[in-house]
């Protein structure tokens, strides 16, 4: 004979105190579990939305990072040559030859932290017309003037619209914020790539370079052309999506080891308590126990019903601790990118399939805490 669920749910319901207590214990470990993956998601997120379609990123091979890139202004001119780049109205290419250098900035609340300057076209609403001027005006590129990320707007005083910011040598004066709807280009500041270059000594040599095709379909054309030509053998071109998706990739992975480790060492102190739960529950009904097996209750249906009012337990744990991660969404907090070296701000981001692991992690601690006290 099996037992029925209801007679499972009935003692869940007979030890309010000791298992609202494990249930806590669950959500708290669920709760740091899912946080991890949500900020790793997060990270994956905004990187992956920085970025068009339709945009190719050209830099030098083996570079791990944009500062670490450098194209020649001769270069530069190769590649604007080549054909499937889309045009402007006046028929002149839509690209943007950019510096990128690391600033060191001070934070409102104390501290540094590292930051990219990007210098860009003075037309780069052609190229990434996702990014609106959100306050002020665009720059105006005969000027030393930036503009900046919203994300480093609300961060550092001293770059907020009509402040001045000092570095290589020079004034730089913020006439304008930008956003690009959460993407990483919110991390950063924008100013006239000519400017950039003259400021740096940098002559003609850029970081990168991003151009724009008539057709996203045509990046393999583009890509072939650009491979026949030998001048152009140290550099390679990639989608500015799939670049800046990569440079997620190191830290996201750093960021999901670290946190699954202190999470299990969480986990086992989240077990332990389901497991004393349990045991106790076992105690307190031996005579009941015997009773079922002499009114002819097997001792499979006995043990599989104290591991599902273990699991119950769980995941019950599991949906508390998902609950309160859920509003770790309406937050936006910045670290240091690895790959880039310089500080990127993201927001927590959930996904089903975090939900879904979430809830496979927190079953494996109602069964290995339920098990031992079933047997």
């Amino acid at each position: 004979m099996k037992l029925p669920f209801s007679y499972v749910i009935k003692n869940f319901k007979s030890r309010k105190t000791t298992t609202a207590i494990t249930i806590l214990g669950i959500a708290m470990v669920v709760f740091v579990f899912a946080a991890v993956l949500m900020m790793a998601y997060g990270i994956e997120q905004t990187l992956a939305a920085t970025g068009d379609e339709a945009n190719v990123m050209v830099l030098r091979k083996a570079a791990s990072g944009e500062i670490s890139s450098i194209i020649s202004g001769e270069t530069g001119n190769i590649i604007q040559s080549l054909p499937n780049i889309s045009r402007s109205a006046d028929g002149k290419p839509i690209l943007s030859k950019e510096p990128v250098v690391i600033i060191n900035l001070k934070l409102e609340g104390g501290g540094f932290s590292n930051i990219s300057v990007r210098g860009v076209s003075p037309k780069i609403q052609e190229l990434r017309p996702q990014m609106v001027i959100t306050e002020g005006r665009m720059f105006n590129p005969s000027l030393r003037e930036l503009i900046v990320g919203s994300s480093i707007a609300k961060r550092f005083a001293e770059a907020r619209l009509n402040q001045t910011l000092k570095f290589a040598g020079n004034d730089w004066t913020v006439v304008g914020v930008f956003s690009t709807d959460g993407s990483g280009f919110d991390s950063e500041i924008w100013g006239d790539a000519v400017q950039m270059l003259d400021a740096f000594n940098r002559g003609s040599s850029i970081s990168t370079m991003t151009v724009k095709l008539d057709d996203p379909a045509e990046f393999e054309q583009f890509k072939q052309k650009f491979a026949e030509d030998r001048r152009l053998n140290q550099f390679e071109p990639k989608r500015e999506k799939e670049f800046f998706a990569e440079q997620s990739a190191g830290m996201a992975t750093f960021i999901r080891i670290l946190g699954i480790f202190i999470t299990i060492i969480f986990s086992i102190g989240a077990t332990v308590g389901a497991m004393i739960t349990m045991y106790t529950a076992v105690a307190n009904r031996t005579v009941e126990i015997g009773t079922l097996r002499s009114l002819g209750f097997r001792r499979r249906s006995i043990l599989s019903a104290f591991l599902i009012e273990s699991m119950v337990i769980a995941i019950s744990g599991a949906l508390v601790g998902l609950f309160i991660a859920s509003f770790l969404q309406f937050f936006t907090i910045a670290t240091l990118n690895f790959q880039s070296f310089s500080e990127l701000a993201f927001s927590f981001a959930l996904s089903p399939v975090i939900v879904v692991y979430s809830l496979i992690f927190a079953v494996i601690m109602g069964l290995f805490g339920g098990f031992l006290p079933a047997v």
